[in-house]
């Protein structure tokens, strides 16, 4: 099962960030075998729409589950529409996500819990 973490690099160390749409990259990972790709959020810089774009770009991939801080209503109603967990809220590092999901100490969201361009600091 893969799933997407919000994070502020490259590595499992990296810390999660607050932002999903507005990210500089998410970390797939494969929580069976632990391995993970480097995935560049392409619509971090989009004028508009950087939510949208990061959750269809992330159906794409096939991940499962997204961790991240904060998502906004228009890229949540994308993935919960996919059947896609989302588990916001998350502070710490990617390895530690990653470990919290794999126990299962964790409730997937019911709605979002910020505002649209919330991640443009508004």
């Amino acid at each position: 099962m893969k799933i997407a973490i919000s994070s502020t690099g490259t590595e499992l160390t990296s810390q999660v960030d607050q932002r999903f749409g507005r990210c500089s990259y998410f970390l797939i990972v494969d929580v069976e075998t632990n391995n993970f790709e480097v995935y560049p959020n392409s619509a971090a810089s989009a004028p508009n729409g950087a939510g949208i774009e990061a959750a269809k770009n992330l159906v794409k991939k096939g991940v499962k589950a997204i961790i991240s801080g904060n998502i906004g209503p228009n890229a949540f109603q994308i993935l919960q529409a996919e059947g896609i967990e989302v588990v916001p809220e998350f502070k710490g590092t990617a390895d530690e996500a990653v470990r919290f999901f794999k126990e299962g100490n964790y409730s997937k969201a019911a709605h979002h819990n910020v505002n649209a361009h919330s991640g443009l600091g508004r």
